[in-house]
C-alpha cells in the first residue's frame, strides 16, 4: 500500500476536498496532535511564479492573524520540496460542511431571513479583519462555509491586504484580480480599494441567496465587470414576492456603485439587518441602490453567464500592441493599405473636419453642461450636534436627502447627530443623500467589581474606565480603607461618565471605660452614656454588706480603650441572703432525767 504524502514531517495528506485557480485543499491529519485539519497547497505548475508565491504567502500572513470564530482559523504553516521547487502550504481549521456555493448548487431555497442570519455571520467576520485592517477582497459563496450546525466561516484570504497596501490601482497592478460576479466597481475599474468594496461583494452575496442569481449577469467575465461599473441592479423582490422592501433597501445600499453612499462599516451593515429581522425600521432606503455613477450603462443589456464566469479571475489589461480596436496588422495588409493610401486622403481630410467640428460641438457642450452642473451642487450642511428633528429641517434647507444610522457615540448626547458623510461644506448634487450617524447615547461598558480592593486603587481602576467615583464610609470590622460594598455592582454595564459609589470601611472611634466603682447600678449606666457607651448591669454576690447595690467592677475594665458605642458589663453587689441558724445548746427540760444505771 502507498505511503500517503506527508508535509512537514506531520501532516498526512487525505483525499482532495477542492481545487481552485491557484491551490489544492487536502483533508488532512495531524500526527502530532492526532486531529483532523485542511491542508492548502499551491499548485506545482504556479509554484515557479514569484507572483503566486508571494499571494500564497500572504493569504497565510493575513489569515494566521486572525483569530474570530466567523474565520477559518489557521494552524501553521509550511514549505515542502518537489523536484526542487518550493510549494508553500497552509494548514488550516477542517470545517465540516459545505459552500455557499455547494448550498446554491443544490436548488434549495433559503427563507430570506436565514438568508439574512447567515450574512450577519459574513458581516461580523468583516467588522472583526477589517478593525484588524485587512480587506478580504474576494468575498464570494465558494469562500464562505456554512458548518452542519448553521455556523457561517469566511476563508481564502488569498487576494486580502493589509489597508495600507488597498491603495493599489490598476495602474499599479496592470490587472484587476477578482470574481467578476462580485467584484465591487472600484475593483472592477482598478481604483482604490478599501473595507467598503468587501460590503459591495457581500450585497452581491446576499442578493444571490435571497433570489439564486446574481445582480449582474453576462457572457464574459469582462462584460460581468462591466455592469458593475455602468448598471443598476434589479430590486431582489423582482424575482422573489417574500423579499420585503427594507431587505431590498439594505441590498440595495450596499450595491450602491459609489462607496461614499454605500455603507460605511460591516457593524453599520450588520445592524440594519439585525434591525430588519427584528421588525424595526431601517436606515437603508429602496433608493439607495440608484445612488451613483448616474447615467452609466443605460442602453446594456443584461445576458446569459456563461459557467465558467463564477471562477475568480485576472482581467488582463489592453496591451497596446494589439491595437484595441480588432485590426489585423500582418504584412500583407500593410501592403494593402499603403496602395490605399493615395485613394483615402481625400476621405481623412474630409473625416478630419467633421471630427474637428463634433469636437467644437462637444466642447460647448461640456462647458454648458459644466455650469449647469455647478448650478445643480450644493454645499452639505451641518448636521453633527443637532437633533433628528433640526436635521431633517436643515436637510429640507439645505436642498439635500437624508440617510439614518443609529449608533452608540460618546460626545453627542442620545437622539443627537454625531457624524455625517459628506462632510459639512462637501459639494454635493441637489436633492443627494447625507448619511447621518444619530447617537443612541454613550455605549455602555462593564462595570468592574472593586470590592476588597483600597479605596485609591479601585478609584483608578474605575476613573480609567471613565466612570466617577464617589465615597461613602461606614464602621465595619473589615480593614479600614479597603471597598466593603459598591453602587451599581461589579459586572454591570453602564456609560462612561456614571457616577460608581464606593462603600469603605473605617475604624471605629475609640473611647476610654470610666472607673464607676462603688456607683449605684443607674448612676454607672448614666456615666456610660456620657462617654459613649452602653452600660449593662449584672448582679453578682458579695461578702461584703457594705458593697450590697454598689458596683464591684465593670468589663472591660476601667482604663480600658474600646469602640465607640460599646456594651460594658457593670457587675453589682448583692447582698448576702439572711439564713436562720438553730440554737444547738442544753435547755431545760421539767422531765428529771432518769440516772444511768451501771450493772454491778
Amino acid at each position: 500500500m502507498e505511503e500517503p504524502r506527508r508535509l512537514g514531517g506531520r501532516y498526512e495528506l487525505g483525499h482532495v476536498l477542492g481545487r481552485g485557480g491557484m491551490a489544492e485543499v487536502h483533508l488532512a491529519h495531524d500526527t502530532r496532535l492526532g486531529r483532523t485539519v485542511a491542508v492548502k497547497t499551491l499548485r506545482a505548475d504556479l509554484a515557479r511564479d514569484p507572483s503566486f508565491q508571494a499571494r500564497f504567502r500572504r493569504e497565510a500572513q493575513s489569515a494566521a492573524s486572525l483569530n474570530h470564530p466567523a474565520i477559518v482559523a489557521v494552524y501553521d504553516t509550511g514549505e515542502d520540496y518537489i523536484e526542487g521547487i518550493s510549494i508553500p502550504y497552509i494548514v488550516m481549521e477542517y470545517v465540516d460542511g459545505s459552500t455557499l456555493r455547494e448550498l446554491l448548487h443544490s436548488g434549495r431555497k433559503l427563507l430570506p431571513e436565514r438568508t439574512l442570519e447567515m450574512t450577519i455571520g459574513i458581516l461580523q467576520a468583516l467588522e472583526y479583519s477589517h478593525r484588524a485592517g485587512i480587506v478580504h477582497r474576494d468575498i464570494k459563496p465558494a469562500n464562505v462555509m456554512l458548518t452542519r450546525n448553521g455556523q457561517v466561516k469566511v476563508m481564502d484570504f488569498g487576494i486580502a491586504r493589509a489597508m495600507g497596501d488597498s491603495g493599489m490601482t490598476m495602474t499599479q497592478t496592470a490587472a484587476v484580480i477578482g470574481t467578476a460576479q462580485y467584484l465591487s466597481p472600484e475593483q472592477a475599474k482598478g481604483e482604490q480599494v478599501d473595507a467598503r468594496s468587501d460590503l459591495y461583494s457581500t450585497g452581491c452575496l446576499l442578493y444571490e441567496l435571497l433570489t439564486v442569481r446574481p445582480p449582474f449577469v453576462g457572457d464574459s467575465p469582462v462584460a460581468v465587470a462591466y455592469q458593475h461599473v455602468r448598471e443598476e441592479p434589479q430590486p431582489p423582490s423582482v424575482f422573489d414576492p417574500e423579499i420585503t422592501p427594507e431587505m431590498d433597501a439594505i441590498v440595495l445600499k450596499a450595491l450602491t456603485k459609489d462607496p461614499d453612499y454605500r455603507y460605511q462599516s460591516a457593524d453599520e451593515m450588520r445592524i440594519d439587518i439585525e434591525a430588519c429581522l427584528d421588525g424595526q425600521p431601517v436606515a437603508a432606503t429602496a433608493a439607495m441602490g440608484s445612488v451613483g455613477y448616474n447615467g452609466y450603462g443605460d442602453d446594456q443589456a443584461t445576458t446569459a453567464l456563461r459557467a465558467d464566469a463564477g471562477a475568480t479571475t485576472m482581467l488582463p489589461p489592453m496591451n497596446p500592441d494589439d491595437g484595441g480596436f480588432g485590426f489585423d496588422d500582418r504584412p500583407d495588409r500593410r501592403r494593402q493599405r499603403d496602395q490605399k493610401k493615395s485613394n483615402t486622403s481625400t476621405i481623412l481630410l474630409v473625416v478630419a473636419g467633421a471630427l474637428v467640428l463634433i469636437g467644437a460641438i462637444l466642447i460647448g457642450k461640456w462647458i454648458f453642461d459644466g455650469d449647469r452642473a455647478a448650478n445643480d451642487t450644493v454645499p452639505a450642511p451641518n448636521f453633527v450636534g443637532l437633533t433628528l428633528a433640526d436635521a431633517k429641517q436643515q436637510a429640507v434647507n439645505g436642498d439635500v436627502k437624508l440617510s439614518i444610522t443609529k449608533k452608540p457615540c460618546e460626545d453627542q448626547a442620545k437622539g443627537n447627530v454625531c457624524s455625517q458623510s459628506p462632510d459639512a461644506k462637501t459639494k454635493v448634487k441637489k436633492n443627494s443623500l447625507v448619511n447621518l450617524v444619530l447617537s443612541t447615547g454613550a455605549p455602555k461598558i462593564a462595570v468592574p467589581d472593586v470590592t476588597g480592593l483600597t479605596f485609591g486603587k479601585a478609584k483608578s481602576q474605575l476613573e480609567d474606565k471613565g466612570f466617577r467615583v464617589e465615597k461613602k464610609t461606614e464602621v465595619s470590622d473589615q480593614t479600614p480603607g479597603v471597598v466593603t460594598a459598591q453602587d451599581p455592582s461589579g459586572d454591570s454595564e453602564r456609560q462612561k461618565g456614571t457616577t460608581i459609589t464606593l462603600t469603605v470601611a473605617a475604624e471605629a472611634q475609640k473611647v476610654t471605660v470610666p472607673d464607676v466603682t462603688g456607683k449605684s447600678c443607674d448612676e454607672a449606666k448614666q456615666q456610660m452614656q456620657a462617654n459613649n457607651l452602653t452600660g449593662n448591669c449584672t448582679e453578682v454576690d458579695t461578702s461584703d454588706a457594705s458593697q450590697a447595690g454598689k458596683v464591684i467592677q465593670t468589663s472591660p475594665t476601667a482604663g480600658t480603650e474600646v469602640k465607640k458605642n460599646s456594651a460594658v458589663d457593670i457587675q453589682v453587689g448583692k447582698a448576702p441572703q439572711q439564713v436562720a441558724v438553730p440554737n444547738l445548746g442544753a435547755s431545760p427540760s421539767r422531765t428529771p432525767r432518769r440516772p444511768s444505771r451501771t450493772p454491778v
